[in-house]
């Protein structure tokens, strides 16, 4: 069965090329806007979001905020702005990877399978267990769900590969290079930015949750790792 993929940008030329590209592999489905795109989202269930930054009405940041609230599959952003700020900052909102314009389209193939086959689990991040608690924090693989005091906590794929990366694993630590590696894998410029910016998030996340005290940890001049917080 084929994965449903939407594709949102005003440029027709883009939509058309995108979808002579990926649609002997993928369903796609296209929008030149955000409204019409969240009215999609309501109605249907997609594995993969491509969007593109400077639109009108709802811009592609706004639009991936208000995605994110509700919505954990994974985002892939378009734009023409090769701008440090401007990736930090889709990634920053729940971007999961970042295209800039123009790409080679053998190139968006690459990410795109990439993002699905994480999203869905076809590719595992190998580990024996596939459930994991440390006192009032479950991390379950399958299911791809955190739990912190029996309640849920919505993470992004790429954020649950790296708690369970870093858990499954523990207490070895990860440099920011090898965390780019066996996460994000096929990305060309190497920012450790990005690293940083999802391992804030994934705390920003926990401490919401009322986590005890925050199991990944930072070790200064290295990297990061897991640690059981009954062990703290």
């Amino acid at each position: 069965m084929k994965r449903n993929i939407l594709v949102v940008d005003d440029e027709v030329n883009m939509l058309n090329l995108i979808r002579v590209h990926l649609s002997k592999d993928y369903n796609i489905i296209l929008t030149n806007n955000g409204y019409d795109a969240l009215e999609k989202l309501n109605n249907q269930t997609f594995d993969l979001i491509i969007l593109d930054i400077m639109m009108p009405y709802i811009n592609g940041w706004e639009l991936c905020e208000i995605i994110r609230k509700e919505n954990n599959v994974p985002i892939l952003m378009l734009t023409a702005r090769n701008d440090l700020k401007d990736k930090v900052r889709g990634l920053e909102i729940g971007a999961d990877d970042y295209l800039i314009k123009p790409f080679a389209f053998e190139e968006l193939a690459a990410r795109v399978r990439a993002l699905i086959r994480r999203s869905s689990g076809d590719k595992i991040i190998e580990s024996i267990e596939q459930v994991i608690n440390t006192s009032n924090l479950e991390i379950h693989f399958e299911s791809r769900r955190v739990k912190v005091k029996n309640k849920i906590v919505e993470f992004t794929p790429k954020e649950f590969e790296l708690i369970w990366l870093l858990a499954s694993n523990s207490p070895q630590i990860f440099t920011r290079e090898l965390l780019l590696d066996r996460i994000w894998g096929i990305q060309d410029e190497r920012e450790f930015r990005t690293v940083d910016t999802h391992i804030k998030n994934i705390r920003v996340k926990f401490r919401e949750a009322q986590c005890l005290l925050n199991p990944i940890r930072t070790v200064w001049g290295v990297g990061y790792k897991f640690e059981d917080i009954e062990k703290l």
